[in-house]
């Protein structure tokens, strides 16, 4: 039986996720994560990977860029800030719709071209726009300072309904609630709960179907004389919309924007997760997204004085050896962790997170001696044919 066009597991699977994104600050507390800062970029490089997982995951577009509509989302909130309201609602509105609308332009250009070709020009336009934002565009962006806040705004919906800030710098809120701390982290981490299920629907609909036939063999399709080009099309702008989000909702967590979240690393940052979590899945991004941020916050904090703490029970000669081999993967050097760990993923996990998930599950639950059946592998990537 199916509702809204998802059947039981999809909705155990949706409610499983939102309790566990509630319920955040509890549930990742003994990991030392459950502080709001961290679980806000949780939230946000959730949405980010959600969004991305639905251009490359089902269309098998792989983008360069994703970056440029992260930063245009953040410079279009922190302008609706400045000449609306601090009401986070119209920003992450006008950042969702200007990610989207920037996102068609570079779009109907680069989908001209597929594979790296593809690639390549997703890459030269988020450089562009970085360029653009760092030194052209500065009475926009205001340049390599970065746009902020100021007491002069505008801010004329405040006005109109009699807000008045005085002489202190205006911080977001909902309504009179202070998007910082937790409440921050629940504003996200509803955001991300809607894109979630926004995302499940895709996944489930006929047009997620198109998608995935658009990665299985888009030259087949193209000779039978359907038109693959709206779909990809139709999926990029989807995927540049959810970008526009998380970088709005990084405008609404703190006020700012600045050139350097349209750098190709952001862009990079973002295939890093899909991939590590399992791309073409749908928990895969998001479980990405929170291991490589989870990685930044947690291991980079890491210094010569807490490795001391830490090999305190070995000899003086051995603790000494111990720190100086341990600080090289934490602290500055957390990267070289991360691409470690993404090593041996894509080496014994090509699928991902997930996939390690799916093997662990599999050693206990006997499978059933038919076939699977369509609901029974939603989850599972989909391949390539040989």
């Amino acid at each position: 039986m199916r509702f809204m066009g998802m059947n039981k597991r999809d909705w155990f699977l949706f409610i499983g996720f939102s309790v566990v994104t509630l319920l955040g600050p509890i549930i990742f507390s003994p990991l030392g994560a459950g502080y709001p800062d961290l679980l806000q970029k949780f939230a946000i490089y959730g949405i980010f990977a959600l969004g991305f997982n639905i251009l490359f995951g089902l269309t098998g577009y792989l983008s360069f860029g994703h970056a440029a509509f992260l930063g245009v989302g953040s410079y279009t909130a922190v302008w609706t800030f400045k000449l609306l309201s601090m009401n986070p609602i119209p920003a992450i509105i006008f950042a969702t719709i200007v990610g989207g609308l920037f996102s068609a332009a570079i779009g109907f250009i680069s989908l001209r071209r597929t594979g790296i070709y593809f690639s390549i020009l997703t890459l030269a336009f988020a450089q562009m726009s970085y360029n653009l934002a760092y030194s052209v565009l500065t009475p926009i962006t205001n340049g390599e300072t970065g746009l902020q806040l100021t007491q002069d705004d505008p801010r004329a919906l405040d006005v109109a309904f009699g807000r008045d800030y005085g002489a202190v710098l205006p911080s977001s809120d909902l309504f009179g609630i202070d998007m910082t701390g937790y409440p921050g982290f629940y504003f996200c981490g509803v955001m991300l709960i809607i894109c979630f299920f926004i995302s499940l629907r895709i996944f489930r609909s006929p047009f997620g179907m198109m998608l995935r036939a658009v990665k299985s063999n888009q030259n087949r399709m193209n000779y039978t004389g359907l038109n693959t080009q709206p779909y990809a099309l139709t999926a990029f702008v989807i995927s540049g919309m959810y970008a526009g989000l998380a970088g709005g909702l990084l405008a609404v967590t703190d006020p700012l924007a600045g050139a350097e979240r349209m750098q190709w690393t952001a862009s990079g940052e973002v295939v890093l997760m899909t991939i590590l979590g399992g791309s073409g899945t749908l928990l895969g991004p998001v479980i990405g997204a929170g291991v490589i941020k989870y990685f930044e916050n947690i291991f980079s904090a890491f210094n010569d004085t807490i490795l001391e703490q830490a090999y305190s029970f070995l000899p003086e000669t051995m603790q000494h050896i111990m720190v100086q081999v341990s600080s090289l993967f934490v602290g500055e050097g957390w990267h070289l962790t991360l691409g470690a760990l993404f090593m041996l993923i894509v080496i014994f996990l090509p699928g991902g997170l997930m996939e390690g998930m799916r093997r662990i599950r599999n050693l206990f639950v006997s499978k059933p001696s038919g076939g699977a059946g369509s609901d029974g592998n939603a989850d599972t990537p989909v391949q390539n044919p040989a």
